[in-house]
């Protein structure tokens, strides 16, 4: 029983458990087993525990493992013999169980018998429905797949759909339709097949499309880049051409209304009234005809590419990239169109080349401004236009510094106030360039000056330097027409009469207006008053008066082949002008309706100019009488050794006077004074000639007879001086002229020829006329010694020196030639005589030289 208790511990255990109040078996080894007392729980104080037993067993009392050894096997002896009793306690109803259990088991038997037959019978009868249900299930399961492709395909279809459209559009170029495609696929359809093999691949490729996309929006842009770079000059030209129609129109439409209302418009103050209508009726013609013609920028370029890459970019999320790309490709531009040709300066083509592509890129600019957001902005199209205008200025002063013909610069000021105007219409700030075109305007003025010199030159190089002569009213009204003369007295004088003047002078006066003219187109639409306009026009005329007509009359006058008539003539022309001068300032004022009497009115420098260049011309009449009168002393063949005179004045002298008759009856259309200035010049020019022929120092010798007849020819120049040879002297004022010759005292070598003025003359005493002369004719030498010095001596007037330079001349002579021969006898006593006076003159000279 014990053996069997042991054995069946375990398992029936758990099946009944030990009943209240008893003890209960812990399942384990035994030397591990622990049982409780059923009284535990009603107040039975528990055991010792295993730890404060197994801290017991290594204490230090002797014997203390075997003590613990004894009470462990009384221990479990004690457990031992309560599982006995457990056991004996419920075998009988184990057994009883078993003995129940053995009698269900037949029973068991026959009903397993019954079961399985019963399921072959089952079996058997259900082959052919387990049949038909596979069928059904087999169908069903095909059914149910084919719904669910269905459903999956009108998941999938419309995914392909739009991927085909994408790959559609991508063939046409539609990239912004293909990126909202994409954009579509990506939020609407790709997330309903993300399962699917296809769209991942899909999905994979849509990058890819997208960079293809942007490529090729890039490259479109740079084609249309490229594009506008070279349509730009057409771009400028088209909108340069409309801003001019409009300029045109608005000025035609003022000068309707100004003739319509008698106003004075002075740019076409030449042309008259009905010659204006009929221009002004063209001009509106005009216009019409080109109104049906006017193009604009988006008729000339297309600006898809623009858009399309802006937009595709926007899409894309990269739009600050391209706007970046695009602003730095249009810099890139916009320097090379501002970059000019070397050769620009030398056709206005080339200029006109340069500023429309310059108005075609910024054209563009402003309608890309306009049509797109963001794109280019306004401080970024100001910025471009403050270094383009920068450079604009500094090639257009630099190239136009090297223009020398007016007319290309005129047209460089219309292409610069056309190109003004254009931008400044699109919104550009101007003003620079204005400024500028009052640059050009001096260097205008410049060329201008130097055209007119030129012209000046060529009419002065085919004027005859005579009166115009005329011979009916109609030749007459002509010469009036071009030049204002106003002269009562010869009004009322008889057909065929001269003019004063020669033929330059009408001439003149015309290319000067014409200068005005020239000058005032310039100063067209610079959007200047009235005021300013004259003030320019003014400042203009006054350089062209004082330095070119007065440099080229100058040049002129110092010419060599012109001679004292064209000289004369010249004086005669120079005053008309200078008369001529008013009418210049009337001429302004009616251009410009700037009365004269504005206090700021600048007036002409005309009169300064040619009282100056008269000036220089009779003083050139002055050298060149001088000159001619030397030519005819330089033919004087004087035989300063005969002994008898010829008994009448020399050939040359005698050619002189009438020379100089002729001269001053040419005078007689000058000025007085210019003619009586002119008259004493050359009187006293001739004397100091004589003069010093006869004091010359290589003259070494000079006979009685040369002094007779050298005083033959100073009477006859005495003659033609008293002869008034210009009127107005007063009394024997032109004989004072050759008074030098006889009152030596004041004689002066003039090495350098020129005239003294009158008020250096002085009136002296008409008895000392000829007392050099008389001293040697009458050989009065001891009255001259006895009263040199002295106030009323009779030769008070004769020099020492000059009485001495002549008296060794005649020395040297009658030592040689043997002047007097007819006193032979006498000849030893009148040498003694020579040589006493030559003595005691030296003593008078080294008298003088000491005292000085």
């Amino acid at each position: 029983m014990n053996g069997s208790c042991r054995r069946l511990r375990a398992p029936t255990q758990p099946a009944w458990g030990p009943p209240s109040g008893k003890a209960r078996i812990v399942p384990g080894p035994r030397a591990a087993a622990v049982v409780r007392s059923s009284g535990a729980g009603r107040g039975v104080r528990p055991r010792p525990r295993a730890g404060r037993t197994d801290r017991s067993v290594y204490d230090d009392q002797p014997n203390a493992h075997k003590k613990f050894m004894e009470k462990l096997d009384a221990c479990i002896r004690n457990h031992d013999k309560e599982i006995e009793k457990m056991c004996n306690f419920h075998h009988q109803g184990f057994v009883d169980a078993i003995t129940e259990l053995l009698k269900v088991r037949t029973d068991a038997e026959k009903l397993k018998v019954q079961v399985t037959d019963t399921n072959r019978r089952f079996q058997d009868a259900g082959k052919e429905v387990i049949i038909q249900t596979e069928d059904i299930i087999r169908c069903r399961i095909q059914q149910r797949n084919i719904t669910t492709v269905v459903e999956k395909l009108q998941l999938c279809l419309p995914v392909l759909e739009m991927y085909s459209k994408l790959k559609e559009q991508m063939t046409a170029k539609r990239y912004y339709s293909a990126l909202k495609t994409m954009e579509q696929l990506e939020n609407v359809y790709f997330p309903r097949v993300s399962q699917y093999r296809f769209c991942q691949l899909m999905i994979e490729n849509l990058p890819k499309l997208r960079e293809d996309i942007k490529e090729i929006s890039m490259s479109d842009l740079k084609d249309f880049l490229e594009s506008i770079r070279k349509h730009s000059d057409k771009i400028g030209e088209t909108a340069m051409k409309q801003a001019q129609q409009q300029k045109t129109f608005s000025v035609a439409l003022q000068k309707q209304n100004n003739v319509k209302f008698g106003k004075n418009m002075y740019i076409n103050d030449r042309i008259p009234e009905e010659r204006k209508e009929n221009e002004l009726k063209q001009g509106f013609e005009e216009e019409d005809e080109n109104e049906e013609e006017i193009l604009t920028v988006q008729d000339l370029v297309d600006f898809s590419p623009v858009y399309r890459c802006l937009h595709i970019y926007s899409v894309l999320g990269d739009e600050e990239t391209f706007e970046n790309y695009y602003r730095k490709q249009r810099k890139k531009q916009a320097r090379l169109v501002l970059q000019p040709q070397s050769n620009m300066h030398e056709t206005v083509d080339g200029y006109r080349r340069y500023f429309t592509q310059i108005v075609g890129f910024f054209v563009v600019e402003d309608h890309i401004l306009h049509v797109t957001q963001g794109l280019v902005t306004r401080a970024y199209t100001d910025e471009l236009w403050n270094m383009a205008l920068s450079k604009i200025i500094a090639v257009l002063r630099a190239h136009s510094s090297y223009c020398t013909d007016p007319d290309l610069v005129l047209e460089l000021k219309n292409l610069i106030v056309i190109f003004a105007d254009t931008l400044q219409g699109y919104g550009f700030p101007v003003n620079r360039l204005f400024d500028l075109l009052f640059e050009i305007r001096d260097q205008y003025n410049e060329t201008l000056l130097k055209k007119w010199a030129g012209v000046f030159r060529d009419i002065f190089e085919e004027d005859n330097y005579s009166p115009i002569p005329i011979v009916n009213e109609e030749e007459y009204k002509a010469v009036i027409s071009k030049f204002p003369f106003q002269d009562p007295d010869f009004e009322k004088q008889s057909f065929p009469k001269k003019f004063p003047m020669s033929q330059s002078v009408p001439h003149i006066y015309i290319q000067v207006k014409e200068f005005i003219y020239a000058s005032l187109k310039f100063s067209e639409s610079l959007h200047r008053s009235s005021t300013e306009i004259d003030d320019m026009l003014r400042k203009s005329t006054n350089l062209l008066l004082t330095r070119t007509l007065s440099s080229c009359l100058l040049n002129l006058i110092r010419k060599p082949h012109i001679g004292l008539t064209e000289l004369v003539q010249i004086i005669i022309n120079t005053t008309h002008l200078e008369q001529a001068c008013k009418y210049l300032e009337d001429f302004i004022t009616n251009i410009t309706n700037i009365s004269q009497e504005t206090v700021h009115t600048t007036r002409l420098y005309g009169l300064s100019t040619f009282k100056d260049a008269r000036h220089a011309a009779e003083g050139e009449i002055y050298t060149k009488l001088n000159q001619k009168i030397d030519e005819f002393v330089q033919l004087a063949d004087y035989d300063w050794t005969m002994s008898e005179p010829d008994g009448r004045a020399s050939g040359y002298l005698m050619d002189l006077i009438n020379f100089l008759r002729s001269i001053f009856q040419v005078f007689t259309h000058l000025p007085g004074k210019v003619a009586q200035t002119a008259c004493m010049s050359a009187c006293q020019h001739l004397s100091t000639s004589l003069m010093q022929m006869l004091l010359d120092s290589e003259l070494k010798q000079i006979s009685m007879g040369a002094v007779q007849q050298f005083n033959l020819d100073v009477i006859q120049c005495e003659l033609f001086a008293s002869s008034e040879p210009v009127p107005g002297f007063q009394g024997d004022t032109l004989q004072l002229a050759f008074i030098d010759l006889r009152q030596v005292s004041r004689i002066r070598p003039w090495a350098e020829g020129g005239a003294k003025p009158l008020s250096h003359l002085g009136c002296p005493d008409q008895t000392t006329f000829k007392k050099l002369l008389d001293l040697f004719m009458v050989w009065d030498w001891s009255t001259y010694l006895a009263d040199y010095g002295q106030p009323a001596s009779k030769y008070l007037r004769v020099n020492p020196n000059t009485a001495l330079t002549l008296l060794e001349k005649m020395k040297d002579t009658s030592k040689k030639n043997n002047i007097f021969a007819q006193f032979r006898k006498n000849d030893r006593d009148k040498q003694k005589l020579i040589e006493t006076v030559v003595k005691q003159l030296r003593s008078l000279v080294n008298g003088m030289s000491q005292h000085t």
